[in-house]
């Protein structure tokens, strides 16, 4: 039993309206101004895992860190908020870091988040299940785009709760094992099986995690009509936006620490000389405390 058992009515209650209670109006209360990202105060950690708790995000912003390598710091930064296993998934550099920036050809530049074009709502690795779940994430900005490039946030358990008000069935259908399949890839170097598996889901600990695309191809919903029902609702209820629906574009030294929400990023202009670089990393801890 529990906030998210579908037969504690109570418990639900309870849950639902202290998060809506503490759940921020605006992006601006998600951040947290920074010195040295590498090495945060007792006070910065404390108010990013403030935020993370509100809202299951937060936005640091420090200024931009001499010679832009910034991986050193983000590691640094991780690990003082609980986030150590990296997801080092195939297109990841060595260290489990990933730089996203455009790729004109390689084999990144096949998968859109190395190009310049909109990405539709998501969650990052959405093509992972059970132990291997991506539950963080963090995203560091080193160069913006010199137009564009913005992100929309969704705290997943905003979601979850307009989903059970509206229908509880819509609930269930969504934590079926069989709810959403990613099909295999089987491009050179990417060789990766079909995952088949829910959209909500309770990790180890019991806590709400959710894993989603909003993409048309190379996903399949279950055909059965509550899944499809509830799939309708996710995208309906994304397009409609509101207050819930956060919009912030990093500039350089910001990031996003997150329990993997759900996100967008706009289309986006580089500057040829000074091209947008942003850092991501994955992990299969959320953050600490949260």
């Amino acid at each position: 039993m529990g906030p998210f058992d579908l037969d504690d009515a109570a418990a639900y209650a309870v849950w639902r309206d202290a998060k809506l209670v503490a759940a921020p109006a605006n992006v601006d209360a998600l951040v947290v101004e920074m010195g040295d990202i590498a090495a945060p105060t007792a006070a910065e950690r404390d108010a990013i895992l403030a935020r993370v708790r509100r809202a299951n995000m937060a936005v640091y912003a420090a200024a931009p860190r001499p010679g832009g390598d910034d991986r050193d710091a983000i590691r640094r930064l991780a690990g003082q908020l609980g986030l150590v296993r990296l997801d080092g998934n195939a297109l990841a550099d060595g260290d489990g870091i990933t730089p996203l920036c455009v790729h004109r050809d390689g084999a990144r530049s096949r998968y859109i988040p190395y190009t310049d074009r909109p990405i539709a709502w998501h969650t990052d690795g959405y093509y992972n299940t059970g132990g291997h779940a991506v539950l963080g994430l963090m995203l560091h900005c080193t160069r913006p785009a010199r137009q564009g490039g913005a992100n929309r946030l969704m705290d997943p358990e905003l979601l979850y709760i307009r989903l059970r008000d509206e229908n509880p069935g819509h609930v269930a259908a969504l934590m079926r094992p069989d709810a959403m399949t990613i099909p295999g890839n089987e491009e050179e170097g990417l060789v990766r099986s079909a995952t088949v598996g829910p959209v909500y889901f309770l990790d180890g600990a019991g806590r709400l995690a959710m894993r989603y695309t909003a993409r048309a191809r190379n996903v399949e919903w279950s055909p059965d009509p509550a899944v499809q029902a509830a799939a309708a609702a996710i995208r309906r209820l994304l397009a409609d936006g509101g207050a819930e629906v956060f919009e912030h574009r990093l500039e350089a030294g910001q990031g996003l620490v997150c329990n993997n929400v759900l996100h967008t990023r706009e289309a986006f202009v580089d500057d040829p000389a000074q091209p947008r670089l942003l850092l991501r990393a994955r992990f299969h801890d959320r953050v600490a405390g949260t």
